[in-house]
């Protein structure tokens, strides 16, 4: 049997959106370590087009959880450990298969949707590196950050609204002092805005990237939504965007939890529920951040810079973008929502010093 024949005629037509029986039954009759080591190979080669093509590896994972199942996303995984390291592949397949449980034919299909989706992903916006070309100093930013997950993972987990308050008002401010400490920071000038992806996952999507919209807002980066791919593109300087991504998940980890103690189990109340809760939220934001700008005026022109600088960049990375709208249309669900982030563990930032 000609292994990497019918493997590249299998994906190709796997590519097409063909029936995949006959390209995996092919695959499963060879000579399974030739097949495994052509998989690793190819695997490799569309990973590579797809980072041509603008895909982060986090982002085919992700791609592969939301478009697949949990046994693609586990073959994502293992297929990067494997494209990484330098021994060969031969008992790759063999190895994923036993601990998926799955037969030749089992592992071949999953393996041939997996990159089939991958030879299938269109061209994206390229995510901005920073510009500038000087290498940051240490500042213990990885032990500030660490800190700051540890806060919120706590404030997520307790029971007790006192304690969560407390708790994020605390990683706020660690959050806070983090984003101004590395603004300040001689090498600063000569840096600029980077971007990342982050997750915007089913169900009600709109809603929760509305809500993350209203933390990037808020923390001077910019968010663009892909609807179509499950992930919003934040524009910001390295300390917000990791920010940005804290505090949103902690906020909604918050909204998740407060939605299911009580209600209707209906789309249309949690919907509302949730564009309720990011709207609520984005107000109490802005006002924190109005506070924090009318106690620190001497701070504000290093801000105004980096705002700039900020919307330069997600321009030239989004020229053409396009406004949803969303609305709720259940009562209730829009009651609970707004009290909900009424609710939420969340502090005006601390005075920051320049």
């Amino acid at each position: 049997m000609a292994a990497v024949g019918d493997l590249r005629a299998a994906v190709e037509a796997a590519c097409a959106n063909a029936d995949t029986d006959a390209g995996a039954s092919a695959l499963a009759a060879g000579e399974w370590a030739a097949v495994s080591r052509e998989v690793v190979a190819l695997a490799g080669r569309l990973t590579q087009a797809c980072r041509r093509r603008g895909w982060e590896d986090p982002d085919l994972v992700r791609m592969a959880r939301r478009e697949l199942g949990a046994e693609h996303v586990r073959l994502a995984e293992a297929l990067a450990e494997a494209i990484a390291e330098v021994a060969e592949p031969d008992g790759f397949l063999e190895a994923y298969g036993r601990r998926e449980r799955l037969d030749r034919f089992g592992t071949a299909t999953v393996v041939l949707e997996l990159l089939g989706l991958y030879g299938r992903l269109p061209a994206i916006t390229p995510l901005a590196a920073p510009t500038g070309a000087h290498p940051r100093p240490a500042t213990g930013g990885h032990r500030m950050l660490g800190r700051i997950r540890a806060l919120l993972a706590k404030a997520e987990s307790t029971e007790f609204p006192e304690e969560a308050e407390a708790l994020s008002a605390k990683a706020q401010h660690l959050m806070a002092r983090h984003s101004i400490d590395e603004a300040l920071l001689p090498a600063a000038a000569a840096d600029g805005p980077t971007a990342r992806r982050i997750g915007v996952d089913r169900p009600y999507e709109g809603a929760k990237a509305l809500l993350l919209d209203a933390v990037a807002e808020a923390n001077r980066c910019q968010a663009v939504w892909s609807s179509a791919f499950g992930f919003s593109t934040v524009v910001g300087y390295e300390a917000d965007l990791e920010a940005v991504e804290l505090l949103y998940t902690s906020l909604l980890v918050q909204a998740d939890a407060a939605m299911h103690r009580g209600g209707s189990k209906s789309k249309s109340f949690r919907q509302s529920f949730l564009i309720a809760y990011a709207g609520r939220i984005r107000t109490r934001l802005a006002a924190a951040t109005d506070e924090e700008a009318a106690a620190t005026p001497e701070v504000l022109p290093v801000l105004a810079t980096r705002e700039v600088a900020v919307a330069s960049a997600a321009e030239r990375m989004f020229p053409s973008t396009t406004t949803h709208r969303l609305k709720g249309r259940d009562a209730e669900g829009w009651e609970r929502g707004t009290a909900a982030a009424d609710r939420a563990a969340l502090a005006p930032k601390p005075k920051l010093r320049p």
